[in-house]
């Protein structure tokens, strides 16, 4: 490929929206690597990516330890990536990842120990080249480990200068709180949670949207498309080669009718919009950004060749994406039973759970 020059325009129609309390600033859809950027995949194609995606603004790439296949990949294809074609704008981006799901054998390669934490931080620092990340994030609640030991081992990551800023993902709103008070103590604030968050997956809505926007937290909520069930990809079928075609996140049984027969109803709405039903979902999970202090992370399509619509108009193309939730905008109170307003009319949208709620 040609030597990457960036979008003189970038920064123009991307909405930035801050972080919780703090001053960090993230774009309205941010680019989660957990999909398409492993060994699987060729490189070129995780370059076009991650080129069309801080074209359109997007500043903010997304990886956890694991992410692949194999586990780790993800990192060290990005890592490559930097060297090769962002290697003058590191201070342009914001990088995160994760650890605390299965990594290396033994018993020291999973869960919320101090020292798997720092470990898999270091490890993930030699992936991707890089002197320290910009968040560094717990990617699950473990029970089995005091959180003061598993926060203890974010404050030092940041201590360290091996991390600017830290996070919780997937953890209760019981726990969120916890973790909130645990971070505030020892002086080194929990930046932002990363829930996942759809049309179709909306617990975070019960309670923990109130925990962290009372606590000044950001939010970004991860796979608004549902894992791809929220787009016109399996309404005929399962295509070969698709991710519900292999073991995945995504399993067959999830492409129920009834789930369908959902996504023709929200196509229908997408097409009223001029929009696909990505375009939709993503728009939607932004918007929800009532929701305060949030935003998306969202993938973006291996092919990037389209700029859909944001809900404000403007075009940007989502693979993995994360959202981040409109932070500083005023707080609205959610009635329950109230059906959810679409630009052209009302839908009762579903409120199933497809993935494993936090344990508490």
């Amino acid at each position: 490929m040609s030597p990457y020059k960036p979008a003189p325009d970038r920064y123009t129609s991307m909405q930035y929206r801050r972080c919780g309390r703090s001053g960090l600033l993230l774009p309205a859809l941010s680019l989660g690597l957990w999909q398409n950027f492993g060994e699987d995949r060729p490189l070129v194609g995780q370059r076009s990516i991650l080129r069309r995606a801080f074209d359109l603004g997007i500043t903010h790439f997304d990886l956890a330890n694991n992410y692949g296949p194999p586990y780790g990949s993800a990192e060290s294809n990005l890592g490559a990536i930097l060297r090769s074609d962002f290697a003058t704008l590191r201070d342009q981006l914001i990088i995160s990842t994760k650890a605390g799901w299965d990594m290396w054998p033994g018993p020291y390669g999973d869960h919320g120990s101090r020292k798997y934490l720092l470990a898999s931080l270091d490890q993930s620092l030699g992936r991707l080249g890089l002197d320290y990340v910009d968040i560094f994030y717990h990617h699950r609640f473990d029970p089995d480990t005091p959180l003061e030991e598993t926060l203890g081992a974010l404050d030092a990551a940041v201590r360290q200068g091996k991390a600017l800023y830290v996070g919780i993902s997937s953890y209760s709103d019981k726990r969120t709180a916890e973790a909130i008070e645990i971070l505030r103590g020892l002086g080194t604030p929990l930046l932002i949670h990363q829930p996942s968050y759809s049309m179709f997956n909306r617990w975070i809505e019960d309670r923990l949207l109130d925990v962290v926007g009372e606590a000044g937290v950001g939010c970004i909520g991860f796979s608004p498309l549902a894992q791809g069930l929220l787009t016109d990809r399996y309404l005929d079928g399962i295509p070969a080669g698709s991710r519900a075609s292999r073991p995945s996140s995504l399993s067959a049984g999830m492409l129920s009718e009834a789930n369908l027969a959902r996504v023709r109803a929200l196509g229908a709405i997408a097409t009223e919009r001029g929009q696909k039903v990505s375009q939709l979902a993503l728009a939607w999970a932004s918007e929800r950004a009532a929701l305060p202090n949030s935003t998306t992370t969202s993938p973006l399509s291996p092919t990037c060749t389209s700029r859909p619509k944001n809900s404000n108009g403007s075009t940007s193309t989502p693979s993995t994406a994360t959202s981040t939730f409109g932070a500083g905008r005023p707080r609205v109170e959610r009635t329950p039973g109230r059906p959810d307003r679409i630009r052209h009319g009302r839908l009762p949208l579903p409120r199933t759970v497809h993935c494993r709620r936090p344990a508490s």
